[in-house]
């Protein structure tokens, strides 16, 4: 029994924070897990940028609420749940993912909570646990799924390299390079063949 597991930015939807950091005009948040693989030192410096620019989630919200998934993403993921079941592991959270979801036609989403304080201000993050992607690709292979995955960054390696089969999609030069071992593609429909392939 197979389940596939995806990044959600990067992978069906543009990465947020870049989306942000242009609107906001701050170009450095744009920095993403493709440029700093530990994900809890990201997220306080992007926390701490938010602050000293009076940036509230409603600012981030109202971003996300204009962007739409990639090109060709709904098909993709829609044709693929067609197959199998497919779960969508994200570092994001809640508040961020759902106008997103809503695009994509609601696939299950596993991702985080953000702490928001009484000002409306971004004032830390709750993961689900630690590790969260290869955790919960282990978890599904401990009640008898077999796991296919695919992402984009360095926080999706944990759980590419512990399954069945992993993909880099649409990634960087760097990590195609470091991981030679993984089949990298940017178009879904090679994405799609690949992971049929897979099963």
């Amino acid at each position: 029994m197979n389940i596939v597991c995806l990044d959600m930015e990067g992978v069906l939807v543009p990465e947020i924070w870049i989306a942000f950091s242009e609107e906001s005009g701050i170009p450095e948040l744009s920095r993403t897990t493709r440029d700093e693989p530990d994900y809890d030192k990201l997220m306080k410096w992007r926390i701490s940028v938010l602050k000293e620019h009076g940036l509230k989630l409603k600012d981030v919200q109202d971003t996300i609420a204009r962007i739409d998934p990639l090109p060709g993403a709904k098909e993709f993921l829609d044709e693929l749940r067609s197959m199998t079941q497919v779960i969508i592991l994200s570092d994001t959270f809640s508040q961020f993912a759902m106008p997103l979801m809503k695009k994509l036609g609601y696939p299950t989403l596993f991702c985080n909570e953000l702490i928001i304080d009484e000002e409306g201000y971004i004032a830390d993050i709750k993961m689900r646990c630690e590790h969260s992607k290869l955790t919960t690709v282990r978890g599904l292979q401990s009640i008898g799924y077999d796991t296919i995955a695919a992402g984009d960054s360095y926080n999706d390696l944990e759980m590419i390299l512990a399954g069945k089969a992993g993909f880099l999609f649409r990634s960087t030069e760097q990590i195609k390079k470091d991981y030679p071992q993984l089949q990298a593609f940017e178009e879904y429909d090679d994405l799609l063949t690949a992971i049929k392939a897979a099963f």
